[in-house]
Formats: structure tokens, C-alpha cells, sequence
């Protein structure tokens, strides 16, 4: 199990290193997390939601997702209350007082377990992640994803700490002293990740790491920026604003305050003939080529906010003066002529007009439909999958209207020739690697990284010791 100092240290991305390296080594291995609170989701082969962060995860191990491997996925819908999915499915809104009371934990607990058991059962070794912090002493009594999931699991536990943010001697003694005996006695390595510079300089500050935590520091991590692994969290948007760049197709995607599946975008951020940015200014809208919509897990709220600020304007008046408008799920909704919820799935407004630009109008219901879909795009199959609440009175999956094109399908633009009609270019997808052959470079990449800076050696020891 990866647990960490605190978020955004790098579990994800370690777990996905180590599951495609134990793959590579002749096991077979599969990834784990109990508990995720994420907008980044995706649709497994059966229809059901895990996080994306354990579906790539399942691609490094080269598995077909499943919803085992996060049995338990939060998706907030505001500051107080989340979506509980459960076993793939959502089973209702609780806020955040409710969802940490000890008593409405236990069932919650059983079923994570569970879904650990029988993933353990086909599969080894299993690769657990935490979430956040590991020492979140005010949560320790309810906690179901870290070191509670490696008791369950009977797991060895490494500390991942973020030298990048500083502190990194506090975070990691700090993390470790405050565990009970048990638990303490399970960590049985540190990985120093995110540094920056000549290594050599911090030899010194390894050793009196494990002085002053008696655990070993199985390796120190360099950052990286050349290998491309899908994020979890959309904090890593806020350093992707970038300018204008003459000779590119500009690409500004909306920055919305719950934007998820931002991951829709990866293959587009990629093609040398686009500059792909975030953005919330309205003058970034109108001077793009193109402008994209994305999911939301707020259509209507995040609605609201772009006509408060400026933003639909933008989006109207970059359409009329030539530009091409994407909308993805929640983005393709907000397009359309009206956004209505009646029942109050999504919070307290009833309806809102939508920016009108095409000839859609939505409901919001309370089933929510998750299912992988194959379509034809320019003669071609092209495939995705669907995440999302609400139904639009157009039943087709893509529906376009004087240069505006809208659909449900996340990873839409994964396909090369869709990418090539919105870029007004030849066709490029037979002359290209294909997107699953970049990945499977990425992964070996990752592996090849990481078992240049962690002691693979003396890791398989640990895993084979007696604690």
C-alpha cells in the first residue's frame, strides 16, 4: 500500500509505476483503492463508475477496469454533500457530517472489504492506495482507506512525501510518530518523491530521514514533465493556462468550478498541431479557434456561473464570429435551448435557459447512465463511454449544428478522426500511433523511471519478509 503525508504527493502515479513494473516482472498484478473522492470517473466494460485515477491504474496492469479496484467513489456535488457511488452504482447524496458517522460507516466498511477480498482472490500482488493524508487523527475512527484497509489487507505500507512543497522532514516523521504501535510497526519504507535538482545533494537529508523514523528511504524521485500519465486531480489545470500561440489551433477549455473528466482533453493537449489551455477570462473565449464545454458534475450551477461572469456571452460571441464550440456531457447540456430539474437531482434551481446553440433540451433525472458506447465518425468506429445524469430530447450521440458539436461521450476526442474533423485537417489516425500504443510507451516509460530512483531490490525484500 502507497499512502501519503498528505494529497497530492504522487500515490497515484507511484501505484500506476508499481503495477505496470510488477506486471513487467511476471506477476500479475491489480490496482486498489477503497475510497476516492474524485470528478474524474470513468465507465467500466459492464456499465459501472470507479475513479479514472484506478483505471489507468488497470491499463498499466493491462486489465479491463472494474469496480472492485474502487469500490467506494465520492463525487462532490457542492462544498457540503457528495455522491456516494457504491460498488459502481450511486446509491444517493449524503453530506459530509452524515457520511462520517461512525454508525453509517460499518456497512460501508463491510462492503469495501469485500470488494478487496475478492480482488485479492485472482489477483497478485495487489497494490493499494490511500487517500490524502495518513495521519488525519480526527478521522481515524472512520477511516476506510488507509491504514484500516491495510490491516484489512495485512498490507506492507510505504510513505510517500512531497519534497516539492517543503517540510518533508516534519511530513514524514510527523506522519509516521503519530500512527499507533501496530500501525507504525507496518510502514516499512519512505519514497521521497518530486525533487528537484542534483539528487547527490540530499544524501545526507536521506539518511537522517530514516535516523529519525527508523524506516528506510527506498528511493528519491525527480520530477517529471515528459511523460504523459492521465491526473487525477484537476489542481494540475491551474498551471495549464497558457497564451495564444500563432501557427497552432488554439483550444481554450472552459475552467469550470466542477469540471470533471478533464482527462477528455489529454489526446487533443497532445497533437503538435494544437495549443489546448484552461481558462475562466472571456477574451481567451472569443480570441480561440475552438472552444470546449467540458463535463461538469454541476450542469446547472456551473450554468449560472457563466452567465453571471461573462462567460456564455463569450461563448455566443466567439460562435458568431466563425469559431467551432464543443460541448462534452454537461458542456453538450448547457449548449442546448434548456436545462430543467424539476425533482431537484442537481440542488435548488428548477431550470435555466441554455446558451441556445443547439437545438437540445435536457431533464435531469435521478438514473444515472454509465455504459462504454462505440460510434461511427467519418466512416470510421470510434468508441468512449458515458457518464451522466439527465436525458436530452435528441437521441443521437452526436449532434452538431452550424459549428457546434455536442455529445455525451467522454474520450470523444481520443479518436483521431474526430480530432481531425475539428481541426479541418487530412486524416491522420493511420499514420499516427494509436492512442493505446502511446499509453502502453507511457507506462513503460513510468516503470523505466521509477526503477531508476527506488530499490526494487530491497522492495521485494520487505514484500517478502516477515513483518
Amino acid at each position: 500500500m502507497l499512502v501519503g503525508t498528505g494529497s497530492d504527493v504522487g500515490k497515484s502515479i507511484l501505484s500506476t509505476a508499481l503495477c505496470r513494473i510488477f506486471l513487467q516482472d511476471g506477476y500479475h498484478p491489480a490496482p486498489f483503492k477503497a475510497q476516492n473522492m474524485a470528478l474524474n470517473s470513468y465507465a467500466t466494460p459492464d456499465g459501472l463508475e470507479i475513479g479514472r485515477a484506478q483505471a489507468v491504474q488497470a491499463e498499466a496492469c493491462r486489465l479491463a477496469p472494474e469496480s472492485d479496484m474502487n469500490p467506494l467513489l465520492l463525487k462532490p456535488n457542492s462544498e457540503h454533500t457528495t455522491q456516494v457511488v457504491l460498488n459502481g452504482k450511486p446509491v444517493g447524496n449524503r453530506s459530509a457530517y452524515d457520511f462520517f458517522r461512525r454508525e453509517r460507516h460499518e456497512e460501508l466498511r463491510q462492503a469495501v472489504n469485500a470488494a478487496y477480498d475478492r480482488l485479492a482472490a485472482r489477483f497478485n500482488p495487489i497494490v493499494l492506495e490511500g487517500a490524502g493524508s495518513v495521519t488525519e487523527l480526527n478521522l481515524r475512527d472512520t477511516d476506510l482507506v488507509n491504514l484500516a484497509m491495510a490491516r484489512h489487507a495485512d498490507a506492507d505500507v510505504l510513505l510517500v512525501a512531497d519534497i516539492d512543497r517543503g517540510g518533508v522532514f516534519a511530513a514524514c516523521y510527523g506522519s509516521i510518530m503519530l500512527q499507533s504501535d501496530e500501525d507504525r510497526r507496518r510502514i516499512r519504507g519512505i519514497i521521497i518523491n518530486k525533487f528537484r535538482g542534483d539528487i547527490r545533494l540530499f544524501s545526507r537529508g536521506r539518511e537522517m530521514i530514516e535516523e529519525l523514523c527508523n524506516v528506510p528511504v527506498l528511493g528519491v524521485v525527480p520530477m517529471f514533465h515528459d511523460i504523459a500519465i492521465d491526473a487525477e486531480d484537476s489542481v494540475v489545470l491551474e498551471q495549464k493556462h497558457r497564451q495564444m500561440i500563432r501557427g497552432r489551433t488554439n483550444v481554450a477549455v472552459v475552467l469550470l468550478r466542477h469540471i470533471s473528466n478533464f482527462t477528455d482533453f489529454s489526446a487533443l493537449e497532445r497533437d503538435e498541431r494544437v495549443n489546448l489551455y484552461y481558462t475562466r477570462e472571456a477574451d481567451d473565449l472569443r480570441n480561440a479557434d475552438i472552444v470546449i464545454l467540458p463535463g461538469t458534475k454541476a450542469t446547472l450551477d456551473d450554468l449560472c456561473a457563466l452567465r453571471r461572469d461573462g462567460l456564455a456571452q463569450a461563448i455566443i460571441d466567439a460562435h458568431r464570429d466563425g469559431k467551432t464550440i464543443v460541448g462534452i456531457c454537461g458542456g453538450f447540456q448547457m449548449l442546448g435551448l434548456t436545462v430543467n430539474d424539476p425533482d431537484g437531482i442537481e440542488g435548488g434551481i428548477e431550470s435555466l435557459p441554455g446558451l441556445g446553440l443547439l437545438p437540445i433540451h435536457t431533464t435531469m433525472t435521478a438514473e444515472k447512465v454509465t455504459r462504454q458506447v462505440k460510434f461511427q465518425f467519418g466512416g470510421a468506429q470510434c468508441q468512449g463511454y458515458e457518464i451522466h445524469q439527465g436525458r436530452s430530447d435528441n437521441a443521437e450521440p452526436i449532434v452538431r449544428h452550424d459549428r457546434c458539436i455536442g455529445t455525451y461521450i467522454h474520450g470523444f476526442l481520443d479518436n483521431a478522426p474526430v480530432r481531425d474533423y475539428l481541426l479541418h485537417a487530412t486524416p491522420t489516425h493511420s499514420e499516427v500511433p494509436s492512442l493505446q500504443a502511446f499509453k502502453e510507451e507511457q507506462y513503460d516509460r513510468l516503470a523505466e523511471h521509477i526503477r531508476k530512483h527506488i530499490d526494487m531490490e530491497r522492495l521485494y525484500r520487505i514484500l517478502s519478509e516477515e513483518r
